[in-house]
């Protein structure tokens, strides 16, 4: 099966995840050059051999040309680098997933007259992203459920604020159980036959094969010793004392050799994309899977038991995950003592993620608190003597969206969250059972 396949029905007919039989590799020429390529450029040649068979290189360069105006820049704080993925129009990584994703549906579903309907949990910020992705596309409609109350009121407005071809859906209950909606959807036989349904979710290849592209990217700087520039969205605090310099382009900033990557995770699908990199051939040691208090997946890697819980709420809410989705595509590809050499976990607390914030914007830094979590994370490792690598946090999304967790922190609002303040929310609220879901969809 190919990725137009994988990519429309999203779930395998078994009810699993659609997973690679093998993954491609990148060329010497590409990897001697990920250091000094430019965004885009990685973009076209970390995606270009997972889909070339179904989508022609012409219309894969004016995708990807399309979908990323922006890049994601890897800056220096303090002694550690960070890659901020939230330079996009929701200002979230998501975007780098959603973007690429409405295109391709787009393309892939060239000539065909029955309208596509796209079902999708979030946690936070994947629903915002899928829904500026596909807003206004003809012949897809989307639906996106959220935990109702979990979410911070800007991320509703994201997903609430559209109208049009996209509705969303607070679900009285956790992520686990929106997400659990959206799986039994997919195998309900009424669904299937009245409605043609896609996912949007990480679960779906099209949003998860595009996220490879910052590992690489990523990687390819810092093994060169290599930062960028700030970006517009760059949360520095001030111009003031707080400020350092922006380091010139190419300004060597950071040791060079394979970094260790730590990774805010609750649904796991970004730490997957990493992984999926790392096979490619970039130029990553290791990864640290860093969670809040839902950590399912430290404790597999400590114990060898995967034991999936319920979720409990935190105010890295994104995170808010306690049965991760892409476990089943991590051990699809590597065996426990694999995963125990190459993911250290950890679980940071509520406290330790405020605690961290405060630190680093002292450092004139702003992190939101998922980004916080992965800093605090990679920190706790340092000081026990099980990372000495160079390590990069990947940042997930701006600060700005948090505001009311931030509290006294007072970090600047990039020019793609200004218009989304004035949005009003329009979401039907529905309890956390399938027929409620039915009942809305048909």
């Amino acid at each position: 099966m190919g990725f137009a396949k994988a990519a429309m029905t999203g779930l395998a007919p078994d009810g699993g995840l659609y997973v690679p039989a093998e993954v491609p590799q990148f060329s010497n020429a590409v990897l001697s050059s990920l250091g000094t390529m430019s965004y885009g450029e990685i973009a076209l040649e970390t995606i270009k051999p997972w889909v070339i068979e179904d989508i022609p290189i012409g219309v894969l360069e004016e995708m990807v040309h399309a979908a990323y105006p922006f890049g994601a820049p890897l800056v220096g704080v303090g002694s550690r680098a960070v890659l901020e993925l939230f330079h996009g129009p929701t200002a979230a990584f998501k975007d780098f997933g959603a973007r690429f994703m409405a295109r391709s549906f787009s393309y892939l579903r060239r000539g065909e007259e029955s309208p596509l309907s796209i079902l999708t949990a979030t946690s936070g910020d994947t629903g915002g992203a899928v829904a500026d992705g596909f807003y206004g596309i003809e012949g897809i409609s989307v639906t996106v459920l959220y935990p109702k109350g979990r979410i911070s009121s800007l991320q509703e407005k994201q997903i609430a604020g559209f109208g049009k071809n996209i509705k969303a859906l607070a679900v009285e209950g956790s992520f686990d159980d929106c997400q659990r909606l959206v799986k039994q959807a997919f195998g309900d036989s009424e669904l299937k036959k009245r409605l043609n349904l896609a996912s949007a979710n990480s679960i779906n290849v099209s949003r998860l094969v595009p996220q490879i592209a910052y590992y690489a990217a990523a990687a390819g700087r810092a093994f060169a010793g290599r930062v960028d520039p700030d970006g517009e969205a760059t949360p520095r605090i001030s111009l003031g004392a707080l400020r350092g310099a922006a380091p010139a382009e190419g300004a060597p900033s950071v040791d060079g050799g394979a970094p260790i990557i730590s990774v805010p995770s609750g649904n796991f699908g970004n730490l997957t994309a990493g992984l999926y990199a790392y096979k490619m051939g970039a130029p990553i040691g290791r990864f640290i899977a860093a969670t809040n208090i839902n950590k399912t997946f430290p404790d597999y890697l400590e114990t060898g038991i995967y034991n999936a819980r319920t979720s409990q709420a935190t105010i890295s809410n994104a995170m808010d995950v306690g049965a991760p989705s892409n476990f089943e595509r991590i051990t699809a590809h590597f065996s426990y003592d694999e995963l125990k050499h190459l993911i250290l976990g950890a679980s940071v607390s509520d406290e330790e993620t405020r605690e961290t914030m405060a630190a680093v914007y002292n450092m004139g830094y702003c992190l939101d608190p998922h980004s916080a979590v992965g800093w605090r994370a990679a920190e706790m490792l340092e000081q026990s003597g099980a990372v000495k690598e160079k390590t990069i946090i990947v940042s997930t999304a701006h600060p700005a969206k948090f505001a009311e967790t931030l509290g006294a922190l007072v970090c600047p609002v990039p020019p793609s969250l200004v218009n989304v303040m004035e949005r009003k929310s329009s979401a039907n609220t529905i309890p956390a059972g399938l027929e409620a879901l039915k009942g809305e969809l048909l």
